[in-house]
């Protein structure tokens, strides 16, 4: 029998419905996981229901791993017998088992994004269009948000999903298709969209899927796009035994395809939907709660939950002013150190949250000054370094020969003589015999036609070794050897290691040390799964390669990070930087609507969320954007928290109450002509940037990185006027005057 016991009413509410479908809007910190956890023990336990006719979806590895180990430590069943992973996941294994009927081989490749943007430049070069003129970036956006609604090659009635059928760019998504079929590969969005073709192609396996699935449970609904909310309207049709658990308030991924109507209209597209809200949060204090409840009430599209805590009052939000950037990121520190020695928290009880990843170098700065241990979240990660995707795209092709971008990348690495001028006759013959490049070199090498293809017996020798070596390996991997055996062959005998040896310089003898940390990540991969094979550890980490770090955080760092890697996550202590309009909102929402403001909104609410104890919020007069000093104001979001629970305090540092001349300040600031950037320029009859040839000595002056001084001494006129300004530590800094970010100080 499963306990219950810890489940507040709505909770068991929400586990305890099976009579149809199912909405559980879960605000911030409400206990949705332990929820959804106790509703899958609870269907496993006490319905008597089989694992298998479970299916429970999400968006990342880690989530899918956690829900499963904690319901199988609960339940005393195999975690491997449940059916709980992600949306691609789900859609690989589907496609993979069902392969002979949607045209690819069941060892397709999975493209990524580095991929997915060679193709793209391979399209722009055969239409002879110039990088200048339309990025791989352009297509590859277009191709995604087409993908993000349910477009696959021969969908009918495109324009009933808005898709204009006369955009010229159409034609891409076509040619981009094609190529990925040519290479026998998918990319992320193809694999929910050729689920969509086969399921709309061939009824059987859907009906077979339907009778399988019986419960479907799906987190994080928010973040789905209109082709998942499609695949999950078709698995569910048959039962309508569906549980979506999400927050439309924490919806903060349009811009990777996320639909927050899949939320806000799910009760239109199924019916008589049964609507739970869990609104006791757990993590935070009462002013936090408070605060961040009247900040999101702003919004118009949510369903609406008021959430409220059990929890202390707490302290109340500090909203701090500041001058420049180097000011804030110095507040910010010194405010950590004075926490860690009153309260004795250690580092990774504190995080710094900012909107942009350019915004974390002054408080970079300023930590490795003091000598603090701090973490980039989201920074470069394992799988993306290039030795670490020289040894994949070598893993790759051996699972599937047909791969040609993974051929292309690794057939001159190490240098072996086969160049670019080579390289592009063999894809050439390829793309003459429509078929891959692995297959036009072994054409070529067969020696009964030379296709017009003349190569030096040095180059040809250097091919036919290759490929006499790569055979060995792809047959290792049909025999089904183990994973680690063929990874030992590929980086001894490819020459890949022996390359990097002989560079002997620190760079080389780190890339050799993360190539053995991979030979130790596959070792692990065949213990964790056994009988696993390469093709099971290269769908693993395809397929993981967005996951965020664990927040154990044993060195005890300070985390820094984007607010959109801080979902999901939670701090005793959060700093909210950069708190400016176009900032935070971002200029862009600003012209882009009220939608995009509300998603902005949606993302500060995020922010202020994961704050357990204290939260601080800052922003800077001014900040130096785009080479030009700009006074921004403070976030419209700052003036939606009540005062009741705030302390503001001034660019003096002066402390003052809820009705704070800091505060009072900004009072009348119109944020309706924010979307106007000249607003912002600094012109001569407002705070100005100190003109040229206009510094008499002794005049005080604010830089942008430095902060407040004095001019010492002026030389030239001009534009070749320079200054010697003193600071307040003593430093003493020489300036060109129409390049340095400085301003009058007119206080």
């Amino acid at each position: 029998m499963v306990e219950r016991c810890d489940l507040n009413s709505e909770q068991k509410n929400a586990v305890e419905y099976f009579d149809g479908p199912m909405m559980v809007l879960a605000g911030a910190g409400s206990g949705k996981t332990r929820m959804l956890v106790a509703k899958m023990a609870h269907l496993l336990d006490v319905q008597n229901v089989g694992p298998y006719k479970i299916l429970a979806l999400t968006f990342s590895n880690k989530a899918a791993h956690e829900m499963r180990e904690r319901v199988s430590r609960q339940c005393g069943i195999n975690g491997h017998a449940l059916a709980i992973t992600t949306f691609h996941s789900f859609c690989a294994r589907l496609l993979r088992s069902e392969f002979e009927y949607f045209g690819l081989s069941k060892n397709f490749s999975i493209y990524d994004e580095d991929e997915s943007k060679a193709i793209a430049k391979s399209i722009l070069g055969k239409y002879g269009i110039s990088p200048k003129e339309i990025s791989p970036y352009d297509i590859l956006s277009y191709i995604d948000d087409l993908k993000n609604k349910g477009v696959y090659t021969g969908r009918q009635n495109l324009e009933a999903l808005g898709i204009d059928v006369d955009d010229p760019f159409l034609k891409y998504f076509y040619e981009y298709e094609h190529e990925l079929h040519r290479s026998n590969a998918l990319d992320f969005g193809g694999l929910i969209t050729s689920v969509l073709c086969l399921l709309e192609r061939h009824p059987h396996i859907l009906k077979r899927l339907q009778s399988r699935y019986e419960f479907i449970l799906v987190d994080e609904y928010q973040d789905t796009n209109k082709a998942q909310f499609e695949l999950l309207k078709l698995l569910a049709s048959e039962h309508e035994k569906i549980c979506v658990v999400g927050d439309e308030d924490q919806s903060i991924y349009s811009w990777r395809g996320a639909d927050i109507n899949n939320i806000l209209d799910f009760e239109k597209h199924f019916t008589n939907v049964k609507v739970v809200k869990l609104e006791q949060n757990y993590r935070s204090s009462a002013h936090i709660i408070n605060a961040a409840s009247a900040v999101i009430a702003n919004n118009v599209l949510r369903k609406g939950k008021q959430l409220w805590t059990e929890n202390s009052e707490g302290e109340k939000i500090t909203i701090s002013e500041l001058e420049t950037e180097k000011d804030e990121a110095n507040f910010v520190v010194k405010t950590i150190g004075k926490l860690r020695s009153a309260k004795q928290e250690k580092y990774n009880d504190f995080a710094i949250f900012y909107r942009n990843n350019f915004q974390s170098r002054p408080f970079e700065d300023v930590l490795r000054q003091n000598n603090l241990p701090y973490r980039i979240v989201g920074g470069i990660k394992f799988y993306d370094r290039k030795e670490i995707k020289d040894v994949l795209g070598y893993l790759r092709l051996i699972v599937n020969p047909q791969d040609s971008l993974a051929l292309s990348r690794i057939i001159n690495v190490p240098t072996r003589g086969i160049g670019a001028t080579t390289l592009r006759k063999l894809e050439d013959l390829a793309s003459q015999l429509n078929i891959s490049l692995w297959g036009g070199i072994a054409k070529l090498l067969e020696g009964t036609e030379d296709f017009g293809i003349r190569l030096t017996p040095k180059i040809k020798l250097s091919l036919k070794n290759f490929a006499s070596f790569l055979s060995e390996c792809i047959y290792l991997c049909e025999k089904n050897i183990a994973p680690k055996i063929i990874f030992e062959k590929v980086i001894h005998e490819s020459g890949y290691l022996d390359e990097l040896r002989a560079m002997r310089d620190y760079e080389s003898a780190a890339r050799i040390e993360n190539i053995e940390e991979l030979g130790r990540a596959i070792e692990e991969f065949q213990v964790a799964n056994s009988g696993a094979m390469l093709a099971d550890f290269i769908e693993s980490v395809t397929l993981d390669t967005t996951q965020t770090k664990d927040n154990d955080n044993q060195l005890g760092e300070i985390s820094l990070m984007t607010v959109h890697g801080a979902k999901g996550l939670e701090f005793p202590f959060v700093f909210v930087v950069g708190s400016e309009e176009g900032i935070f909102p971002s200029s862009r929402s600003l012209e882009d609507g009220q939608n995009s403001v509300e998603e902005e909104r949606r993302l500060f609410y995020v922010a202020m969320t994961r704050a357990m104890k204290n939260l601080y919020i800052t922003f800077v007069r001014g900040r130096f954007l785009w080479g030009q000093l700009k006074f921004n104001g403070p976030s419209r979001f700052l003036f939606e928290i009540p005062k009741e629970n705030t302390i503001w305090v001034n660019n003096k540092t002066r402390i003052s109450n809820e009705e704070s001349d800091a505060r009072g300040a900004f009072d009348n600031y119109d944020f309706s002509q924010t979307v106007d950037h000249e607003r912002y320029l600094i012109k001569e009859s407002s705070p100005a940037p100190i003109q040229v040839g206009k510094f008499p000595k002794g005049s005080r002056i604010i830089h942008s990185v430095y902060g407040k001084g004095t001019v010492l001494d002026t030389e030239g006129f001009g534009a070749e006027e320079k200054v010697v300004i003193i600071f307040p530590d003593g430093a003493k800094k020489r300036f060109l005057v129409k390049f340095a970010p400085i301003m009058a100080d007119q206080k």
